[in-house]
């Protein structure tokens, strides 16, 4: 049997070779609030008070697809996340948040490529390469 060793393929041992010894564990909090605006307040919040990413958490519609004016998201928009529709709503969800700082998780399923899409050009508006952004996306598409 051959022994495998972290930071080399096939990376089952992890993908950094001194693995947590010499980088800490990213710490998240899961938030989202009723708006783009909240949610911005409260990510600063987070990273001034000692996180080192975030968790964004988006309202149903937003998982699920609709635009906040659909009328199948009528009662539903903001409750349980942030509601983003447009690479608008994603720019102020970011505003002065250094993108190529911090990493960021984004629990969101079946939108996924659609959010990530929307999360790499609001950075790169920002002169963030694509290549310099950190962090997870949730593609579970049973949820």
């Amino acid at each position: 049997m051959t022994r495998e060793n972290p930071g080399q393929f096939p990376f089952t041992r992890g993908i950094y070779s001194e693995m947590y010894k010499t980088r800490l564990w990213t710490m998240r909090q899961y938030a989202g609030f009723t708006t783009a605006e909240e949610s911005n307040k409260r990510y600063k919040y987070l990273l001034d008070n000692g996180v080192s990413g975030l968790s964004v958490a988006f309202d149903l519609p937003t998982q699920i697809g609709y635009d906040s004016d659909h009328e199948m998201a009528l009662g539903e928009v903001g409750k349980v996340g942030v509601p983003i529709s447009t690479i608008e709503d994603l720019e102020i969800l970011f505003k002065d948040i250094p993108l190529d700082s911090v990493s960021t998780s984004m629990t969101i399923n079946a939108t996924a490529g659609i959010l990530l899409a929307l999360y790499i050009v609001s950075a790169e508006k920002h002169n963030v390469a694509a290549e310099k952004l950190k962090g997870t996306i949730q593609n579970d598409i049973l949820k």
